[in-house]
């Protein structure tokens, strides 16, 4: 099937850290050459549209645009805007996590406030203390809405796997004893707010990624078909193990044919 518009995450498909990756720069290539429409749905929450665009292009020599980026800050920004939709300027957030995130979250016009917040957003962040958790742990256990930005645990770079998102949230989720509502891939929700937000349809794209437990399973969750390559987390055997199958599976994203 020729696929209308391709869903590509960024750590383990398109590079690994500082690391290139040279084939996803020929598949990107071959997209561009064919006419064909992309968005780059990535977990990191750390890092704005126009940031991972420039990392993208500058260290990677891959062709990329900020509006072709998507990212759970974005989707969380939107959420919340749906959530306090009578005017989100009257309600209150606290979030851990980094410029990419806050920048997303607080642009809507939602306020700070670290004593009664209405909702608790918890993402990456590199400079993660104590107190922060504490700040969280107790302004959920008062009520307010918890939203975990996505559960990565690890993500691959070029020292090897390191602690994800998924990691801090869940030590909220242990001190809180409540499950964050989840925004990023495995979660549908980052594919249908692309769709929406980019105006392409689900059912004529493809999820392309390395891991099976965020990108393929988004992929799934969302009813769209699933492209995984070996170049990042999960393994062969990682992937036998599973009762449902990437709908495709490649060694290098060069050996695609778009």
């Amino acid at each position: 099937m020729k696929y209308q518009t391709y869903l590509i995450d960024l750590d383990g498909t398109m590079y690994r850290g500082k690391e290139k990756i040279p084939e996803a720069r020929v598949f990107i290539d071959n997209l561009n050459r064919a006419g064909v429409d992309y968005y780059f749905l990535t977990n990191n929450t750390t890092k704005t549209p126009q940031q991972v665009a420039d990392n993208l292009v500058n260290n990677h020599q891959i062709t990329a645009k900020p509006e072709q980026v998507v990212t759970p800050s974005l989707a969380t920004a939107a959420y919340i805007q749906n959530m306090f939709d009578d005017d989100i300027t009257n309600h209150s957030a606290y979030v851990i996590g980094e410029y990419g995130l806050k920048s997303a979250v607080f642009n809507t016009g939602i306020k700070l406030n670290e004593d009664n917040p209405d909702v608790v957003i918890v993402g990456l962040d590199y400079d993660v203390t104590y107190h922060k958790f504490e700040v969280a742990t107790l302004a959920i256990k008062k009520g307010a809405f918890f939203i975990g930005t996505n559960a990565d645990t690890n993500l691959p770079n070029e020292r090897g796997l390191v602690p994800g998102a998924g990691s801090v949230i869940s030590l909220v989720e242990t001190s809180t004893q409540q499950r964050a509502h989840y925004i990023g891939k495995p979660e549908p929700d980052m594919i249908f707010f692309a769709a929406k937000e980019k105006g392409f349809d689900p059912k004529t794209s493809v999820m392309v990624g390395d891991n099976y437990n965020t990108d393929i399973k988004a992929g799934i969750s969302a009813k769209v078909d699933t492209l995984w390559v070996n170049t990042g987390v999960s393994t062969h055997a990682d992937i036998d193990k599973e009762k449902i199958k990437p709908t495709h599976q490649v060694e290098s994203l060069d050996q695609w044919d778009v």
